[in-house]
């Protein structure tokens, strides 16, 4: 235990040493020298005449430059919008003009993208070296800020997630922060360590990030994923709690020698962003135990969570609605279903609010009353325990019936040959729509007639006929961003091309 109060400033004035980022290449910076970093580039951003309320756009990897530029663009009242590297510059170009973003940081690596966007855009005098942003100059006005995340798009174009500023002092950690973590059983200090191993462009990435240096938890960055070195950095620091999805489940099972390395300083591996399928979540908890915590949520909000033992009793569940939250699930009139029954998922979380930037039909259609959803199609049993079937945009419906993508994926993915796979509707003159399976094979595997054979039957032993694909199509790679969410309408769109889809 400690006496030092949390958040940020807090810490860092009372034990500026105390480590804060373990960088990628290893090296430490100290609290003390993070807000002494974010210090310096929010007084430079204010010398641009940014203001509270203002956007300020990041285009960079993970590393302690990132965390600097977003706490202090945080502290002094500052919509920040990262960027997801993966996309094109005319789909950055969309974000930046969206969210009418004063200023862009990039990376040098993320060129490509980012100097078509400076010459669309022409931010000032073009690009600067990020030191010369930084300024001695006492900071003003300080004020808490807050993320604009923009949904991944893959079911559509990208929309920025905004919710009001408050007016709190930064220094100021919100009772949400703790509350939040005290639902996966992470406590302020406590010897907990943070690995953050996916991109921190992502909501769920970054807020488990910030909140855990709010509260003291050293953070780890990974630049890029590999689940060797994953589990070499858990042993090496002695990680307690880390975000994670099933694609990095699948590849940490499927690496040599996996057990060799000593996970057991983990507390809590958090995973949620995309379905689990159940044999993977099996084998997760049989080799890192009882840690493994699952949670439903969505940039907007949530949500649920459920642990390892109440997954245990209700495989494919994910779970109960948190403390404050609501889990609603409502027809098409917006009329509770019986327990059992499909329906789409809505949420509330406490009071918060959100609207789709510039987009006043879009957070009006995701709304019934203070519910809101995104999309999902789902049901609530007896007890109030959530599963989830699939998104309504990916409903694949055949001859009048309704065949839920999802589904077919959790079992075909647990065929030994197959390393991903992603479950769609194509067009069909007779029935609508007919499911075309995409598979991306393990290394080694040769993608031929004999394996779409095998394949078929492995489904045929687990899925009812009118569920079996008619065909498969192999890939060298499913395309999914990096944290484990299936671009499906990039493999989907091309199938109806010049045709209506009614989903």
């Amino acid at each position: 235990m400690t006496d030092i109060p949390i958040g940020l400033w807090n810490i860092a004035g009372a034990e500026p040493a105390r480590t804060a980022i373990i960088t990628p290449d290893g090296a430490e910076m100290s609290f003390g020298d993070l807000v002494s970093a974010a210090g310096r580039y929010a007084a430079g951003l204010q010398g641009l005449g940014l203001k509270a309320g203002d956007s300020v756009a990041l285009l960079m990897p993970n590393s302690p430059e990132m965390l600097c530029l977003y706490i202090g663009a945080f502290q002094i009242g500052l919509y920040v919008v990262p960027i997801n590297w993966h996309l094109t510059a005319a789909e950055a170009n969309h974000i930046l003009a969206d969210c009418g973003a004063r200023v862009l940081v990039a990376d040098a690596r993320f060129a490509s993208v980012a100097a078509p966007v400076e010459a669309e855009f022409k931010f000032g005098d073009g690009f600067r070296l990020l030191e010369e942003l930084k300024s001695d100059e006492p900071v003003r006005d300080r004020t808490a800020g807050a993320p604009m995340v923009y949904t991944s798009g893959t079911s559509g174009r990208p929309k920025g997630v905004k919710r009001p500023l408050t007016g709190a002092s930064p220094d100021d950690v919100p009772p949400t922060a703790t509350w939040f973590f005290g639902l996966f059983g992470l406590k302020p200090f406590d010897g907990h360590v943070h690995l953050c191993g996916s991109p921190l462009y992502h909501a769920a990435v970054l807020n488990f990030t910030t909140i855990s240096l709010q509260l003291g938890h050293p953070v780890v960055l990974m630049d890029q994923w590999d689940p060797a070195e994953m589990l070499r950095l858990i042993e090496a620091h002695r990680v307690t709690h880390t975000h994670m999805v099933p694609t990095q489940f699948r590849r940490l099972l499927n690496l040599p020698g996996r057990e060799a390395y000593d996970v057991s300083s983990l507390r809590a591996a958090i995973h949620g962003a995309a379905p689990c399928p159940q044999e993977v979540k099996r084998r997760m908890l049989d080799w890192w135990g009882p840690v493994v915590i699952e949670y439903y949520a969505a940039s907007e909000g949530g949500g649920t969570a459920i642990t390892a033992a109440e997954w245990l009793e209700r495989p494919g569940s994910v779970g109960k609605a948190w403390p404050g939250s609501v889990i609603k699930v409502l027809d098409a009139q917006g009329n509770a279903v019986p327990p059992g029954e499909t329906g789409q998922v809505y949420m509330q979380m406490g009071t918060s609010t959100f609207e789709y930037h510039r987009d006043t039909e879009k957070t009006k259609a995701a709304r019934m009353g203070s519910l809101f959803t995104v999309g999902d199609i789902g049901y609530l049993d007896s007890d109030g325990y959530l599963y989830l079937c699939d998104r309504s945009s990916d409903l694949i419906i055949s001859g009048g019936v309704n065949i839920y993508p999802a589904e077919i994926e959790s079992e075909l993915s647990c065929h030994p040959a197959v390393a991903d796979v992603a479950v769609f509707g194509i067009p069909h003159d007779d029935w609508g729509e007919e499911i075309k399976a995409v598979v991306e094979p393990i290394p080694g595997i040769v993608p031929d007639e004999a394996l779409t054979a095998s394949i078929l039957d492995f489904a045929a032993q687990r899925l009812a006929r009118f569920k079996l694909p008619r065909t498969i199509d192999y890939l060298d790679a499913i395309p999914r961003d990096p944290n484990g969410k299936l671009y499906k309408r990039r493999l989907r769109d091309p199938y109806w091309a010049g045709r209506d889809r009614q989903i």
